[in-house]
C-alpha cells in the first residue's frame, strides 16, 4: 500500500515545484516589466519641459454652450500639489496614468444631461449629448466637446499601441481613444470617471 502511494506523491511534488517556479518566473517578468513602465515614466518626467506656458482651449458656459476661444497659462504643480488636491486614487489614474476597474467609476452608466470638465483644473472635455453606451464599463464619447481642450499621443505602454488622451491644460490623463465607436465620429473615447467631473446643465 505505501509502495504504491510513493509514485502519487512524489508526482505531486514534481508538479508543485513546476507551479511554484512558473509562479516565481512570473512574478521576475511582471517586476521587470514594472520596473521598465516606472524608469520610462522617470525619463519622461526628468526631460526638461519646453512646452509652451500658454494654451488655447475653448470655454463653455454651465449651459454647456460654447463660448469663446481664449489662451490661459498651461497647469504645472508638483506630484505633491496632485496629490494632496485629488487624493491617492484619482492622482494615480489622472496623474499617473492608472486606468479604473470597467464597471467601477461614477460615470459609466450616467445618463444625466450636462458637461464632463477635467477633475484637475475643471477644463470642458465631453459633452452628454455625445456619451453612448459603449458596454465597456467606462465613459465613452463618440467626440471631445471642443478638439482644442484635448490632446492625444502614442501610448506604447505594457506591449500595446494606444492612443492616449489628456486635458490640454493640464495634462491630465483622461483614458484612450479607439476606432471602434458609433456614428458620426466613429470614434470611442474611453475615458476613466476619476478624470472627470460632471456638472448638469443649469
Amino acid at each position: 500500500m505505501f509502495d504504491g502511494e510513493l509514485p502519487r506523491e512524489a508526482g505531486m511534488g514534481s508538479a508543485t515545484r513546476r507551479v511554484f517556479l512558473f509562479g516565481a518566473v512570473a512574478a521576475i517578468v511582471g517586476a521587470v516589466a514594472w520596473r521598465h513602465e516606472e524608469s520610462q515614466r522617470a525619463a519622461v518626467k526628468a526631460a526638461p519641459d519646453n512646452r509652451p506656458a500658454l494654451v488655447s482651449i475653448v470655454e463653455f458656459s454651465n449651459a454647456g454652450a460654447r463660448e469663446v476661444l481664449t489662451q490661459v497659462p498651461r497647469i504645472v504643480k508638483t506630484d505633491e500639489q496632485w496629490r494632496a488636491q485629488l487624493g491617492r486614487s484619482v492622482y494615480e489614474i489622472a496623474r499617473k496614468g492608472d486606468t479604473e476597474f470597467a464597471f467601477s467609476g461614477e460615470y459609466w452608466d450616467l445618463e444625466e444631461k450636462g458637461l464632463f470638465r477635467c477633475v484637475c483644473c475643471q477644463t470642458a472635455l465631453f459633452s452628454s449629448a455625445a456619451k453612448f453606451n459603449s458596454g465597456t464599463g467606462w465613459p465613452s464619447f463618440f467626440e471631445p466637446i471642443a478638439t482644442e481642450n484635448i490632446a492625444t499621443r502614442e501610448d506604447r505602454s505594457f506591449g500595446m499601441t494606444r492612443v492616449e488622451v489628456s486635458c490640454r491644460r493640464c495634462d491630465a490623463h483622461l483614458g484612450h481613444v479607439f476606432d471602434d465607436g458609433p456614428p458620426p465620429t466613429g470614434r470611442r473615447y474611453c475615458i476613466n470617471s476619476a478624470s472627470l467631473k460632471f456638472f448638469k446643465f443649469s
